[in-house]
């Protein structure tokens, strides 16, 4: 199982990313799809979790409303739109799959390698 994260960056505050996650290995339209992330000095976070159709979706309080998760099941990817970013979102963003919609990470069984987010205010 491969989860390979990209699209993080540098952007100003307000401003927008969108991650990508693009999986193999694995019957991705079978298995939930999260994101997690990771600020420099702090434990991981989690940020969302869409199911493995996409009809049910979760997400921290600290992002309701900015950020939306998305899947294309023929594409085999998920995506993390994040918008109105604030130099709080700066982090490491780490993709994972699992089999609920749980928010904590020992639920999720691969993770990807993460990608830098960092927001300048």
């Amino acid at each position: 199982v491969q989860l390979q994260a990209s699209g993080g960056g540098l952007v100003q505050a307000g401003g927008s990313l969108r991650l990508s996650c693009a999986a193999s290995g694995l019957a991705f339209g079978s298995r939930s799809m999260a994101w997690f992330r990771q600020a420099p000095g702090k434990e991981r976070e989690f940020v969302s979790v869409i199911s493995r159709r996409g009809g049910s979706t979760d997400y921290a309080d600290s992002v309701k409303g900015r950020f939306t998760i998305s899947r294309d099941n023929a594409e085999n990817t998920v995506y993390l739109q994040m918008n109105s970013l604030k130099s709080e979102d700066t982090a490491v963003y780490f993709c994972a799959t699992g089999r609920s919609l749980s928010q904590s990470d020992s639920a999720y069984h691969y993770w990807g390698q993460g990608t830098l987010v960092t927001v300048s205010s």
